[in-house]
Parts: structure tokens; C-alpha cells; sequence
């Protein structure tokens, strides 16, 4: 466990300060494979720290502000990922100046539900985290009973309700919009490739509900396993019904700039491919030549490019792109803070306030099933960079 961040100037106000002003308005995480995420890796030089935010011993013995738990991996294979969604919830504590929250790290490498049990025995309120699902599984029973909610940064909507809220990036809710656009840019009949297992099957499942609802139709859908060759046949087998209009590649950005040149091949020049939320985490997608003209939605990285320079202004190296749910998840609770009173249970109801949050990832809510609805753009990959085509609401 690392000790609690004190951070002691004046009260929040509506608007804190990223580099310029941002406005307060308001897993196993499903990836289809490898490490939850690389950090922007441009290499930069280490400035002189800033002075730290006083560190406390006495975790139990503060009446003053509201004690927050924040649970990630600190430790082992997703130390990278966790340490950064700290730094982020730190850089958060500092921007909003905030008197009334106070915010305690906890392991969870060595065992989510053993450091959920010890921030609840020691006065948290509220959990933020964890990141992976099965994390979120352990943690969640221990949480409800003690009638503590958790913010997790999974995607896995599986693991949501009950007292459990996901703020990670729902592969559904951007298969939905780049398939909107796609439909409002005239294009009717759609093809699928979608590798096998959990995420797979959720993006089948979003992919065939979003053309359907948008009066398209899915003329082909192809599964493949990670074996060598095992996209390339799942193309080849696309040619059978070929042409479409737009074909969708539901996984990272290295699969699909191979499979764009044989899409094309089997099914024309002018075919779109479609990406999801996972392309925004690859800062190299915008320079795979074959990946041109291809549309993706995600969250807009109009204040994430602002907060990464601030973030590698104070601890020299880029942050997670994960890292921004962790300063959003702050931003949440502070708002909600100011009327929260210390000692008493967080108001979870608070969550569910129907005009929604905003943050680095701009505009979001939580549904019902308490997953994070959010506001997405859609993105295309032209000449080298990324440009955005749709932008995303400023609300809902």
C-alpha cells in the first residue's frame, strides 16, 4: 500500500487547470491480446520535480476529508499501466486543489480482494479501480457487503451493476458509432473480422446489433484464431460474398493494417475499414500506410494531448492511455465531493445524475447497467495523422 496524498490549498472551484483550463461540466480488461497498453514513448528529458504532496502515516486517523481507495496493480507484468492511473489520480488531486478528498493507493498484484478487505478496513468510502475484471470480480462482493461502490477501469460491461461502475472504453459503444457514421456516409452492406474469445464475441454481438439498428446489413462476419495465417484465411473466405461497402477488423491496429491490403484485394479499393476503441491506444496507427482512409471512434484526444504534456512535465515520461480514466475518475469524485459529507457514506446515487461528467475523454454517464455511456468521435487515418471527421457531442 502506498500512503495516502494529502493536498491542502483552496476549495474546488468549477474549472482546474491542465496546461490550459478544463471544464468540469457536470480485466481481465477485454484486450484481444498482449499487455493492457504501451505509454507514449517519445523519448523526453527528466525535469526537476516539483515538490510532492505531503505524505501521512496515520491512514485511520483522518476526520477531515473523505478517505477514496485507489486499487490497481502497483506490482508485476501490469505494474507500467497501474503506476501511471496513480500519477494521473495524483496530478487530479493537484489540479483541483481539493480540501475534502483524500485518496490512499492499494496493490492489488498481490491479491485485489486482500487490498479491497484493507482500504475498507481502513475508512474508504469509495474504491476507484480496479483494472483488470477479475479483479473487479474479487473485489466487488467484498465492496457491496461493506456497501462501498466501486469506479472500476475495466471494459468488461460482465462485471458491472450492483454497486459496480465501469468507466473503461466499451468496444460496443464504438463499433456503434463508426458503423453510424459509416451508414450516414451512404454505406449499406458490411463485413466482419473478429478474433475469437471474449472480446471477439462481443464485438460480433455489437457489430451485427449496430448495422442492424442502422438499417444496414452484415453480408459476412469472419472469426479468426492468432495463428499464422489464421487472419488471412478468415479473409480469403470474406471473398465468397464480396464486395462491402465496409469492413470492420475488431482488434489492435497491428492486425489490422496486414489484413487492409487483402480486404482490398477480395473486396475492392474503395472498401472502408472500420476500426474500434483499441486503435486510439496505438500512438503508430496513424502511419500504417494501409490503414488509409480508415475510420475508428473513441474518445477525442483534444485535452489527453494537454494532460500527457503535463504529465510528462512532472514525472518525465509519457503517460498510459489508460492513465486518463484514472484523472477523470477523480474529477467525479471531487465533484460529488463538495456534497459529500466527511464520514459519512459516498452518495452513490450521485453517479447516476443524469446530466453526466466531464473529463479528459470528454463527456460521459453511467447507464443503468453501470457502464460508462460516453461521447465518441470518429477519427480517420489520412495522410499519416489522424483527423477527426465526426466530432463527438459536448453532452447528453
Amino acid at each position: 500500500m502506498a500512503e495516502a496524498m494529502t493536498i491542502s490549498k483552496r476549495a474546488y472551484g468549477r474549472m482546474i487547470a491542465i496546461g490550459g483550463v478544463l471544464a468540469l461540466s457536470a480485466c481481465q480488461t477485454i484486450v484481444p491480446r498482449g499487455p493492457v497498453e504501451r505509454p507514449d514513448q517519445r523519448p523526453t528529458t527528466r525535469p526537476q520535480r516539483p515538490a510532492q504532496p505531503q505524505v501521512e502515516t496515520n491512514v485511520t486517523g483522518d476526520t477531515t476529508r473523505n478517505r477514496v481507495a485507489l486499487l490497481v496493480p502497483l506490482s508485476g507484468s501490469n505494474a507500467g499501466v497501474g503506476q501511471s492511473i496513480a500519477n494521473a489520480t495524483m496530478l487530479a488531486l493537484l489540479d483541483t486543489r481539493t480540501e475534502k478528498v483524500r485518496i490512499t493507493n492499494y496493490d492489488t498484484a498481490g491479491g485485489a480482494a486482500a487490498a479491497a478487505s484493507r482500504a475498507i478496513a481502513e475508512g474508504a468510502q469509495l474504491i476507484l479501480g480496479p483494472l483488470l475484471a477479475e479483479d473487479v470480480r474479487a473485489v466487488a462482493p467484498i465492496a457491496r457487503a461493506a456497501g462501498v461502490p466501486v469506479v472500476s477501469f475495466s471494459n468488461d460491461a460482465g462485471v458491472a451493476g450492483n454497486g459496480t461502475y465501469l468507466m473503461g472504453y466499451a468496444p460496443a459503444q464504438s463499433i456503434a458509432r463508426v458503423v453510424d457514421y459509416a451508414k450516414g456516409r451512404g454505406i449499406t452492406t458490411f463485413a466482419g473480422l473478429v478474433p475469437n474469445g471474449l472480446y471477439g464475441e462481443r464485438a460480433s454481438t455489437a457489430f451485427l446489433r449496430a448495422v442492424e439498428s442502422s438499417g444496414g446489413q452484415v453480408v459476412s462476419l469472419q472469426t479468426y484464431g492468432r495463428t499464422p495465417g489464421g487472419i488471412t484465411t478468415a479473409v480469403t473466405r470474406l471473398a465468397a460474398k464480396a464486395p462491402y461497402g465496409a469492413v470492420l477488423v475488431a482488434d489492435g491496429g497491428n492486425t489490422a493494417a496486414a489484413a487492409a491490403p487483402q480486404v482490398r484485394r477480395v473486396s475492392g479499393p474503395t472498401t472502408r475499414l472500420l476500426g474500434t476503441e483499441l486503435w486510439n491506444s496505438e500512438s503508430s496507427i496513424a502511419a500504417k500506410p494501409s490503414l488509409n482512409g480508415a475510420w475508428f471512434a473513441s474518445v477525442s484526444n483534444t485535452l489527453y494531448r494537454q494532460y500527457a504534456t503535463k504529465y510528462r512535465a512532472r514525472f518525465g515520461s509519457g503517460p498510459y492511455r489508460l492513465s486518463s480514466l484514472g484523472y477523470d475518475s477523480v474529477l467525479l469524485t471531487v465533484r460529488i465531493a463538495r456534497d459529500w459529507k466527511v464520514g459519512s457514506a459516498f452518495p452513490e446515487g450521485r453517479l447516476r445524475d443524469a446530466g453526466g461528467f466531464a473529463g479528459i475523454d470528454g463527456a460521459f454517464r453511467f447507464g443503468r447497467d453501470g457502464v460508462a455511456e460516453r461521447a465518441l468521435e470518429v477519427q480517420e487515418i489520412k495522410g499519416g495523422t489522424t483527423v477527426t471527421v465526426s466530432p463527438a457531442p459536448t453532452g447528453f
